[in-house]
């Protein structure tokens, strides 16, 4: 049973009459679609009571905020964002984005929808898994792994019987692993049987989008590594952050390198390789295959802040130089370091950088992105350019001059004393 665009009465009373004889386990007057019938069955099993409300245990905005950063998901937004918000806008609804677990992460659209979405806590943080809110489109989807949409009192808890949503996951194209769900909700009056057809397609474009990208990435990698490696004897690969290969020598191309959870630099033992010495490359890594000994060079580091416009840090290894753009409070943070070759705590920082030694949360996320491109020539604890790591800053002209735009401490002092 399905309710048409503009439901019945006698559409409605059916569909309350079934899930009411579902929970009291007495015979259907007509059966539930197999999706929402399956999603019921779920949800029994595991104990829910359709009574309760969807209130969850908000996630703090510092781990919204990580969970974001970690998602590709981010990067498609604006594409999601054209694609639904709009139309949600309009028709009284609004777009949700959740990550694997059912987070809710991004939702944007009709600002009195996103007032009434508060109450039963379809917010930033709250979660949407069927172990926690029952039969829901953004639950079930996850449950499925299939676009779904869920009306009325096809929900599983009473209180979500005013409202409708269609939901569709998003996996990544590269290797079907599920990313997330993207859904519009909103009002049970404003559902409509095309909805679906929507998130679905724009779902599929996301994941277009993202395959895109990840090629685009991949050839950028491939120009900076392949230099390198027609330098190098012996097997050697330039994988991105996930393993996914850019350029081999030495030995058979393989799609995907399998990567730990946490890649230093340095010598790494690789089930698929062995032994191998690793090395950050911009996006990626070079991976060597330690076929014979393999000692641990001295690095050189050049901060150069000569230019606005231009701020660079260059890493000198021994197979090449390369060369990362720096954001100017990436530029602080290496400049403070630069200054301090002892180390420098997350607070001491904070203090450089912002004048607030409380903003540790700020300065560690920021060094961890920095860490993502520099992790073998950045320590941490305390933070700090690596023993053995040569490091040259190239000023401007006129120390006066360093860094213009920037209010941290460390720089303001040091223009102030040149």
């Amino acid at each position: 049973m399905r309710p048409a665009g503009q439901e019945s009465d006698r559409s409605t009373r059916l569909l309350h009459r079934a899930r009411e004889a579902r929970m009291t386990g007495q015979p259907m007057p007509v059966r539930p679609r197999a999706e929402i019938g399956a999603s019921w069955d779920r949800v029994l099993r595991s104990g829910i009571d359709p009574e309760q409300t969807t209130q969850s245990v908000l996630l703090e905005q510092e781990e919204i905020e990580h969970r974001r950063r970690s998602s590709v998901l981010g990067e498609v937004m604006p594409l999601l964002s054209d694609g639904l918000v709009s139309i949600a806008d309009a028709s009284q609804q609004i777009m949700v984005v959740t990550d694997l677990e059912g987070r809710v992460l991004w939702r944007q659209g009709n600002t009195g929808i996103l007032r009434r979405a508060d109450e039963i806590c379809l917010a930033e943080g709250a979660a949407w898994s069927e172990e926690i809110t029952g039969t829901n489109a953004i639950g079930t989807a996850l449950a499925s792994r299939a676009p779904v949409q869920v009306h009325s009192a096809e929900h599983f808890v009473r209180s979500l019987h005013g409202w409708t949503c269609a939901a569709a996951p998003v996996r990544d194209p590269r290797d079907g692993r599920l990313m997330g769900i993207v859904d519009i909700s909103g009002p049970a009056n404003t559902f409509h049987p095309t909805t679906l057809a929507l998130v679905g397609s724009v779902a599929r474009l996301a994941e277009s989008e993202i395959r895109v990208r990840h090629l685009r990435s991949v050839d950028r990698l491939r120009s900076v590594a392949a230099p390198m490696l027609s330098r190098l004897g012996g097997r050697a690969l330039a994988v991105d952050a996930n393993g996914w290969l850019a350029a081999v020598t030495g030995m058979p191309p393989v799609e995907r390198l399998p990567l730990p959870k946490s890649v230093q630099p340095g010598r790494v033992w690789l089930p698929s390789l062995g032994m191998c010495r690793v090395e950050p490359l911009p996006g990626g890594w070079l991976v060597q295959v330690a076929d014979g000994a393999m000692d641990s060079p001295p690095r050189r580091v050049v901060l150069d802040l000569s230019l606005p416009g231009g701020l660079l840090v260059n890493v000198v290894s021994p197979v090449g130089t390369w060369t990362q753009r720096l954001s100017p409070r990436h530029a602080e943070l290496l400049y403070a370091l630069a200054l301090h070759p002892e180390g420098r705590t997350a607070s001491e920082l904070a203090e450089d950088i912002f004048g607030d030694a409380t903003r540790t949360v700020t300065v560690r996320a920021e060094i961890s992105r920095l860490r993502r491109h520099l992790a073998e020539v950045l320590a941490h604890r305390p933070y700090r350019f690596r023993e053995g790591v040569e490091v040259e800053v190239i000023g401007p002209e006129h120390p006066g001059d360093l860094l213009p735009r920037s209010k941290a401490p460390v720089v303001v002092a040091a223009r102030g004393a040149s």
